[in-house]
């Protein structure tokens, strides 16, 4: 149980006159990792070319574990929402970046938590107007400077793609009629 050991009782522990083989115990048992899901995970890796090593005591000492920075949403104004409701400001077109050319559709949404977002709406052809009430998913448009957001075919006011044979559940078509 030496690998439960708080940092400081286990410095005072070591600095303490011991004998040297219950010393060596404790070295032994801190060169084996903690129980964690995330250290025994990595360990178990066996397609790594590169050797696993464990974190020495005084390593642990010089502060070498420090937190990973918490990465940056994509899209930040669903805040932990995979879709939210708004409400369409104003509807129109913008240009893409320079590769590609073209005018794509996208509509300026005040969401149910108040914010102003621009979304892009998927899909040939669309009914979206002012005051239309629409889902809104994260995904952004990628030639698109700005567009961080999908409005979500064939939900709320937004109706479905017409025609659409390929890839129907993205664009709220249902299957067409065998004749």
């Amino acid at each position: 149980m030496a690998t439960t050991l708080v940092l400081r009782p286990l410095r005072q522990t070591l600095t303490s006159a011991l004998q040297p083989r219950c010393v060596q115990t404790i070295r032994t048992s801190l060169l084996q990792p903690a129980p964690s899901s995330h250290i025994l995970a990595s360990s178990r890796r066996t397609f790594s070319h590169s050797p696993f090593f464990r974190t020495t005591y005084n390593q642990v000492i010089r502060g070498c574990r420090q937190e990973q920075r918490a990465r940056k949403s994509r899209s930040p104004a669903m805040k932990d929402h995979p879709e939210m409701k708004g409400v369409c400001v104003r509807v129109g077109i913008v240009k893409p970046k320079k590769p590609n050319s073209g005018e794509r559709k996208v509509a300026r949404v005040r969401l149910s938590s108040g914010r102003l977002i621009t979304a892009y709406i998927p899909g040939e052809g669309h009914n979206v107007q002012q005051h239309s009430v629409v889902l809104v998913r994260g995904g952004r448009a990628q030639d698109c400077p700005g567009v961080k957001y999908h409005l979500v075919r064939g939900a709320m006011d937004l109706g479905g793609v017409g025609n659409r044979v390929t890839s129907r559940s993205k664009y709220g078509t249902k299957k067409p009629k065998a004749t």
